[in-house]
């Protein structure tokens, strides 16, 4: 596992991050989020040695990453896609990676094969796509066979096949009882990914919990009514906790009272319901909630 304390990174005078605890556990996928700016890439880094923490520690599997003899069998790493050798084949470039460990010609094809690339694997990285760089950089990742993986924005520049195949590769790599610690902002992709998630914002830790905890621990509940009689429902859901939305002739999008609310006070005042649908919210929309005081870099509202 992945063990952070009091984990503390200054560059000059700005804290980049300030004073984070936190432990990625083995057999699930766990969600780093966060604004830019929100110290992750620094985080990350500081996890496999790249940078060194101005105060706390953390390790990897027990200790810390410069500690261990062989890294590559405990912790697999994409961080920067581009970091490569442009000049170098695809398959250079891991079996040259793969020498630093005594690693075989068989498992650098093993793993140009776990990751679709074997029609380019002799091909120059500098002429790969962003999607085919990304797809040698989780080859690179694997090549140890590690206990713990570290993506940063693994699903960059993926297409849907390729989105749809890192999804389900590292839920995979997690029922086998693996540690994988996975950064994106594609809120979508990540609810169906991670089932813990680790929320940070201007280097602090925002949230840290399951994904269902996020989700349902800042938002009010929500719910979709159809009523031939809709003006007269909103009417009678004013009240200052209670938001109500027309979004179209009949229907109504109602924040702040619990579907079984609306549909007793639809009993009550005789008013005809055809739908009433409770609305889960999103992780994109509690996310935006937890994160709404944390974003650094804010741009203004298209009128």
């Amino acid at each position: 596992m992945i063990t952070a304390e009091g984990l503390v990174k200054r560059y000059g005078a700005k804290t980049a991050v300030n004073d984070i605890s936190f432990t990625v556990r083995p057999g699930q996928v766990t969600g780093f989020l966060g604004p830019n700016g929100a110290g992750k890439s620094t985080t990350m880094r500081m996890i496999v040695g790249l940078d060194r923490p101005s105060d706390g520690r953390v390790s990897v599997n027990g200790k810390p990453y410069a500690e261990h003899r062989a890294p590559l069998h405990e912790v697999g790493a994409l961080l920067d896609a581009k970091a490569v050798h442009t000049g170098r084949s695809a398959y250079n470039h891991l079996l040259a990676m793969a020498a630093t460990h005594g690693i075989g010609a068989s498992r650098v094809r093993e793993v140009i094969e776990m990751t679709g690339l074997e029609s380019v694997a002799r091909k120059r990285v500098g002429g790969f796509s962003l999607g085919m760089g990304q797809r040698l950089g989780i080859a690179a990742a694997m090549l140890g066979d590690p206990a713990t993986l570290i993506l940063d924005e693994p699903v960059n520049g993926l297409d849907p096949e390729g989105v749809l195949w890192v999804r389900r590769f590292v839920r995979h790599l997690a029922s086998e009882g693996r540690t994988v610690f996975l950064s994106s902002h594609l809120m979508s992709e990540m609810a169906l990914t991670a089932d813990h998630i680790i929320v940070l914002g201007r280097g602090e830790i925002i949230a840290d919990a399951p994904v269902s905890e996020i989700v349902t621990g800042d938002t009010r509940p929500r719910a979709l009514v159809r009523s031939p009689h809709a003006s007269r429902l909103a009417d009678l859901l004013t009240a200052p906790e209670v938001a109500v939305i027309r979004s179209e002739a009949g229907v109504l999008e109602v924040t702040g009272l619990a579907a079984s609310a609306i549909g007793d006070l639809a009993a009550a005042n005789g008013i005809a319901v055809h739908e009433l649908t409770p609305l889960t919210a999103s992780l994109e929309e509690a996310y935006m909630a937890l994160t709404n005081d944390a974003v650094e870099y804010r741009t203004e509202a298209v009128r």
